[in-house]
């Protein structure tokens, strides 16, 4: 066996760099070296700080770590951040220039013009708008918005196959998208937030990017027309989405279905470790996806799909279901750096 990749975390204390340290604990391919958080955190040992949001036991090794500050040096050549975006865009590009491998969860760098917005099922082959960024050894690559994940792999085969010319996504975000320590309990319990901060615009333009082309000027966007709605929910995890959809050639449902079953990618040819197996699963159950009984498909890493049904409106409506923090956010970038690795760009 070759020998593990040295990787570090930044913003190794909040709930994303938790996951990611969760998920790269006994990883085939990396192995955590140094974590990093804020100047605040900098110096003491991790169990000291960190606000525990999982149930399960800190890795092993992990607990007695003394944080680095994020904005210091790091010896690591893989960088997963999960750093707070009041923060993120400078302390990333800063470690890209020295020569490091980002792969961040952040917004920041999601619209840099050479830096892909990376769903490893559907855009592998953005990967190559690396070559022209400006920091040398180094890189950037950016996981998109985590309802955008499980609404554009969902709508990838559907896209490919048949055309889409308008989209309209209503979501019902879970709490833990929010961060910690997120909402208040007055704020959520019992009630739905009709709004997220930036949500909406994200929904609207991030698929346009991660459907569109390469040139030699970045990315040529797809044309697509989207409208979203987002509402925060009463639900720990898991992200629901009602998604409308007018095709350019309309197929009939079991096409849809056919496509969906299916679906594979270059992570599932390449066995990557944490690719699902089946990236898109139909629950036939008329009350189906649910995230109490679906988000942990595929260890969190599935698309869920249900209720497919005609549209008088738009043609075909259906939900879609994925697991905000797994598959949204550090599953998917650890998907991400598994790719790179295996393509050689790491």
């Amino acid at each position: 066996m070759s020998k593990k990749i040295e990787v570090g975390v930044l913003g190794a204390t909040g709930s994303v760099g938790q996951q990611f340290l969760r998920l790269l604990k006994d990883h085939p391919f990396f192995t955590v070296q140094e974590i990093a958080a804020s100047e605040r955190s900098a110096g003491k040992r991790y169990r000291e700080v960190v606000n525990r949001i999982s149930e399960s036991d800190l890795p092993d090794g992990v607990a007695d770590m003394i944080i680095q500050d994020a904005e210091g040096t790091c010896n690591s050549q893989v960088l997963f951040s999960g750093l707070d975006s009041s923060v993120a865009g400078e302390v990333e590009a800063q470690h890209a220039a020295a020569g490091h491998i980002i792969i961040s969860n952040s917004k920041n760098h999601r619209w840099d013009q050479y830096v892909p917005l990376l769903i490893p099922e559907v855009n592998h082959d953005h990967l190559a708008l690396i070559r022209q960024q400006p920091y040398g050894k180094g890189c950037i690559v950016t996981n998109p918005n985590c309802s955008t994940i499980g609404v554009v792999m969902a709508l990838k085969p559907l896209y490919d196959a048949f055309g889409i010319n308008a989209l309209s996504i209503t979501t019902l975000q879970a709490i833990s998208g929010a961060g910690y320590p997120g909402l208040s309990a007055s704020d959520i319990m019992d009630n739905v937030v009709p709004h997220i901060d930036g949500e909406e615009e994200k929904l609207e333009s991030e698929p346009r990017k991660i459907l569109g082309t390469v040139s030699e000027l970045g990315i040529i966007p797809s044309d697509l027309k989207i409208s979203a709605q987002v509402h925060r929910v009463p639900v720990s995890d898991g992200h629901t989405a009602a998604v409308q959809v007018a095709f350019a050639d309309t197929p009939t449902p079991d096409e849809i279905l056919e496509k969906w079953q299916q679906f594979t990618s270059r992570p599932q040819v390449l066995h990557l470790p944490s690719a699902p197996v089946r990236p898109i699963t139909y629950f036939t159950g008329a009350a189906h996806p649910q995230p109490l009984l679906h988000r942990l498909t595929e260890n969190g890493m599935g698309i869920c799909t249900g209720r497919l049904r005609e549209c008088p409106i738009f043609g075909y409506k259906f939900t879609v279901l994925s697991h905000n923090t797994i598959r949204g956010a550090a599953g998917g970038a650890i998907l991400c750096a598994e790719l790179m690795k295996e393509d050689g760009w790491i």
